[in-house]
C-alpha cells in the first residue's frame, strides 16, 4: 500500500493497485496463451498475433500503473500516459458527488472504484479506477468544503 498512496507538501498521491493493473490486462494474456496453443498446433504465423497480445497487455500494464491521482487542497489532477502524456485538473469546488464502487473482484482485493461528478464541462465525471481502500471520500469531502468556503462559491440548488 506504501507505493500506491504517498503525501508530501503538495498533496495525496494516489495511483491504481498493481493487482488491479494485473486484472485489466489477463484477459489479454488468456488470449495470447490460447493464439499461442492454437499456433503451436494448427497455424504457425499466429504466433505473431500472440507476441502482438503480450506486448499490448505489458503497455497496457505501464500505462494503467503510471496513471497518478494528486489531491491537494485547491484541486484534484488526473496524470496518465507512457508516451502522450495528459494531465486533467479539477477545481475542487467543483465537485457535487462521490459514488463509491466495490465490485465482487476489487472487494476480494481491498480495491474500490471512486466515481466523482464534477460541474466541470470538461470532466463531467472523474473516476478513481483500482485504489485501495482508505477513507479518501472523507478527506475528499473535507477538502471541497474548505475550497467552497474559501472561495466563497455557494451552492443554489
Amino acid at each position: 500500500m506504501k507505493d500506491v498512496i504517498n503525501t508530501d507538501e503538495q498533496g495525496i498521491w494516489i495511483r491504481p493497485a498493481a493487482i488491479f493493473a494485473l486484472i485489466k490486462v489477463f484477459w489479454l494474456l488468456l488470449v495470447a496463451e490460447a493464439l499461442l496453443l492454437l499456433a503451436w498446433r494448427y497455424l504457425l504465423p499466429l504466433i505473431w498475433i500472440s507476441l502482438f497480445s503480450v506486448i499490448f497487455a505489458g503497455y497496457r500494464y505501464l500505462y494503467i500503473r503510471r496513471i497518478r491521482y494528486i489531491i491537494t487542497d485547491q484541486y484534484l489532477q488526473v496524470r496518465q500516459g507512457l508516451f502522450f502524456k495528459r494531465t486533467d485538473t479539477i477545481e475542487l469546488f467543483r465537485i457535487k458527488d462521490y459514488v463509491l464502487l466495490q465490485p465482487l473482484l476489487l472487494q476480494l482485493f481491498r480495491l474500490m472504484d471512486v466515481q466523482l461528478k464534477t460541474t466541470d464541462p470538461e470532466n463531467g465525471e472523474v473516476w478513481l479506477r483500482g485504489i485501495p481502500r482508505f477513507d479518501i471520500i472523507e478527506i475528499l469531502r473535507e477538502r471541497v468544503l474548505a475550497t467552497r468556503r474559501n472561495n466563497r462559491v455557494y451552492e443554489l440548488n
